[in-house]
């Protein structure tokens, strides 16, 4: 028997990774969910027959990792799915065609926006059990977080990161804020690649023209691009998908792409295949509005998958596609937004090479993005405070009414007159309303002292970073002066 064929080999409770076993290198790759079954593919100087004697004999093998030298190709699929039960139209069926996209199509990783129900996500996770294994679910606000992950491999470690602001409680027909935004992540081994992915839904924008969450989304998307920074670290491949509500110029995306450093596939990608100009968001589709699409030449492009290297491994994108308005042999599409499939090619270098960092021209687009968006979250803070100040003035208002209230009925008992009929039906109805107000008006005082600290904590970290970065710049000078300084008399020495 030929070495390099596989031979099944039962073993509990194994993990999809490389190991070697004396001189030989074994690769598992997993089979089946009924068992931990793994296929263990043989490259080394033992043929199959020998390794079958050595595992009757009862052999022990050191089971080392290695690390991943051949290149490897991961398969993404990102879909916002519009599973609002009892409201989105189709929504059972919709959720069927998508299991059985995905049972056929086999991504990798398979990140998913707008799954507001959980038993929408056990519905997949049942339909998906022999393709996608590995699932999570991750829960956040009243409805859920709507993110929801499927992978072929198992994931080893998982956590959410809920956003500082989600919109507004009393805007509850856009239900943002009960959705509770967020980020999930999630950590593979791939091939012993360390494979960091995030999902992540930012807030709706609505009106384009007057946009009253702008400041909302561009502290989500400063949380975000922090977020993926400081948890990255050790990351042999970091990926992003997600649909981000935002063009492809707007700020929140630059701020995002140029602080965190992630590839957009579209822009990268060496093959595409799928809606024009990579819109997500079509006129095609029937459940979308077209009326406020028509302006952006009948699409826009706002669901995106991100990615990037690091030192250790090379990544590009090989393709990327869209679906296009309907299913074949369907009237309606898999959800009101378009999905995405990309195929990366993971390519581990054989000598670690030192990241990129900033140049000058770099570093300061990058100042100029933060400085904007420090103003943008400034024209937020000013509106909050002057809403929480007119919730208070509302509040005082409303108490004052009350206290009015109570010393009119307190009239008839200290008077010494004969007794006045007392209209306590409308005295009742008009207590009731001046404790609504008063109610209301301390829930929104709170709930905007809680919008003014977080715009204001991003504030001072987007100060912060602008100060930290404007230094960077300053001394950039400063060391190509020092190499220049140490160069010339090298330059001396030899021309003498």
């Amino acid at each position: 028997e030929t070495a390099g064929k596989g031979i099944e080999v039962l073993l509990f409770g194994s993990d999809s990774s490389q190991y070697t076993a004396g001189t030989a290198s074994l690769s598992a790759v997993y089979l089946t969910t009924s068992f931990s079954v793994d296929t263990f593919f043989f490259n080394g100087s033992f043929s199959t027959s020998q390794l079958k004697v050595l595992l009757q004999r009862g052999s022990h093998f050191s089971l080392n990792p290695v690390t991943a030298s051949m290149p490897v190709r991961l398969r993404i699929f990102s879909l916002n799915c519009w599973g609002i039960r009892y409201l989105s139209k189709h929504c059972a069926q919709r959720y069927a065609m998508i299991g059985d996209l995905l049972s056929k199509e086999q991504h990798d990783v398979v990140l998913l926006q707008e799954v507001w129900s959980e038993k929408d996500f056990h519905f997949l996770k049942t339909k998906l059990g022999s393709t996608h294994p590995h699932s999570h679910y991750f829960k956040s606000g009243f409805f859920g977080s709507g993110l929801a992950v499927f992978s072929r491999h198992r994931i080893h470690d998982v956590f959410l990161y809920k956003y500082s602001l989600n919109g507004y409680p009393y805007m509850a027909h856009h239900g943002d804020w009960f959705g509770g935004k967020a980020v999930g992540k999630l950590l593979l081994k791939i091939s012993g690649l360390m494979v960091h992915v995030y999902v992540t839904h930012l807030h709706a924008e609505y009106s384009r023209e007057q946009d009253s969450y702008l400041p909302h989304r561009v502290v989500q998307a400063w949380e975000l691009q922090n977020f993926i920074r400081h948890t990255c670290a050790g990351a042999d491949v970091v990926i992003l998908a997600g649909d981000l509500n935002m063009h492809p110029e707007d700020l929140g995306v630059r701020l995002l792409r140029r602080y965190s450093g992630l590839r957009d596939c579209f822009i990268e990608t060496a093959s595409f295949d799928g809606c024009e100009q990579g819109f997500t968001h079509i006129t095609d589709n029937p459940f979308t509005n077209t009326h406020e699409l028509i302006p952006f030449g009948g699409g826009i492009r706002i669901d995106y998958i991100l990615f990037k290297g690091s030192g250790r491994v090379d990544v590009s994108c090989e393709s990327l596609s869209t679906t296009k308005g309907s299913v074949p042999g369907y009237d309606f599409p898999y959800s009101d937004h378009e999905a995405l499939s990309t195929e990366l090619l993971l390519s581990p270098l054989k000598d670690e090479k030192e990241e990129k960092d900033y140049n000058a021209v770099s570093i300061s687009e990058l100042i100029n993005i933060v400085t904007e968006a420090r103003t943008e979250v400034k024209v937020g803070l000013h509106c909050a405070e002057r809403m929480r100040y007119t919730a208070a003035r509302t509040g005082f208002m409303g108490l004052a009414l009350l206290l009015l209230e109570m010393a009119i009925a307190a009239v008839p008992i200290f008077s010494l007159g004969a007794e006045q009929p007392f209209p306590k039906a409308s005295f009742y109805l008009l207590g009731a309303l001046c404790f609504a107000i008063l109610l209301s008006a301390a829930f929104l005082y709170i709930f905007y002292s809680m919008e003014v600290k977080s715009l204001q904590g991003a504030e001072d970290q987007m100060r912060i970073a602008v100060g930290s970065l404007q230094e960077h710049l300053k001394e950039l000078p400063e060391v190509i002066g020092e190499d220049h300084s140490q160069r010339e008399p090298d330059t001396v020495e030899s021309e003498e």
